[in-house]
């Protein structure tokens, strides 16, 4: 049997290492990105790089998307030359991002409707070296018939897919995910700060705290920088970390949920964000520690 095409729409930090490894495994695929010499990057991996979100939509049969928040999703799919343009019925749309759950089940619904594409979200989490190694985690929200046949597709690039439940429960999850990873880093930040200002060697830390409870996997990626204050080549952005907290204060908003811790955490990166740390590596939130500590 004929594998499906597939389109790659936002070929960024995560995007270019995930488009690698389905074409390691074989897959046919074409991508698309805004900015085009992120696209071309990848022509000599034996990726098509189409002219347009119409060429591309047209010559495949799975939509893959990989964008930086809602809004970008929503242009793309919707926007002038978007991929509802030129869907068609027996297209997938499967969409990595992190995106507002909400906003993702009235997608779901406009594309149908416009023109009969399925939409599968299907966040993922493991950061660049997930992409990098295949081993993402996936969460997905969509019909139990499009899970199944996504599946196949998926798995060079991930260690586990879930099925959440219907349209946005994907979405939903990954929100849960970025809720325990936010609070976290803002945790982290301050207790390496604490450690610092009272004399013990941050340096340390992992060593003495990995296997135990206060052991995680931001804890392991950002202690070691936050130490050495190594902020160079981030493996992710403190934006990106804030817009998935404010979508779980507004997601607990709708739902009537307390989040206090979340939303706690989202102010502290909102107010770090705010002094031009915006694009920089969640590690840099020690900083902001140190430089009230140093006063």
């Amino acid at each position: 049997m004929t594998s499906p095409r597939l389109g790659f729409i936002g070929i960024g930090l995560m995007g270019d290492p995930m488009t690698r490894c389905l074409l390691a495994a074989g897959f046919d695929v074409t991508v698309w990105n805004r900015s085009p010499d992120k696209a071309e990057a990848l022509r000599e991996a034996g990726a098509t790089v189409a002219g347009s979100i119409g060429e591309l939509v047209q010559s495949v049969d799975v939509v893959m998307l990989c964008l930086a928040n809602t809004a970008a999703v929503e242009s793309v799919v919707f926007g002038d030359g978007g991929v509802a343009q030129y869907g068609r019925t027996g297209q997938r749309l499967i969409d990595f991002s992190s995106s507002d759950p909400a906003a993702t089940r009235d997608f779901a619904e406009w594309l149908d409707s416009e023109c009969g594409m399925r939409w599968i979200d299907c966040p993922v989490s493991g950061g660049v070296a997930g992409a990098e190694a295949g081993t993402l985690v996936m969460m997905a929200g969509g019909e139990t018939d499009d899970i199944d046949a996504i599946r196949p597709l998926v798995e060079p690039i991930s260690a586990r897919l879930t099925h959440m439940g219907p349209v946005g429960s994907g979405q939903v999850t990954k929100v849960c995910n970025q809720m325990i990873v936010g609070c976290q880093a803002a945790v982290i930040a301050e207790m390496v700060a604490l450690a610092e200002v009272s004399g013990v060697d941050a340096d340390r830390l992992t060593e003495a705290l990995s296997g135990g409870h206060a052991d995680s996997k931001p804890f392991q990626i950002l202690v070691p920088r936050m130490a050495a204050s190594n902020f160079e080549k981030p493996p992710w952005h403190l934006r990106t970390l804030l817009k998935d907290l404010d979508m779980a204060v507004a997601q607990s908003q709708r739902a009537g949920s307390a989040t206090p811790m979340s939303g706690l955490a989202a102010q502290l990166m909102r107010t770090h964000a705010s002094h031009g740390h915006a694009e920089h590596d969640p590690a840099t939130l020690v900083e902001s520690y140190r430089q009230r500590d140093a006063e």
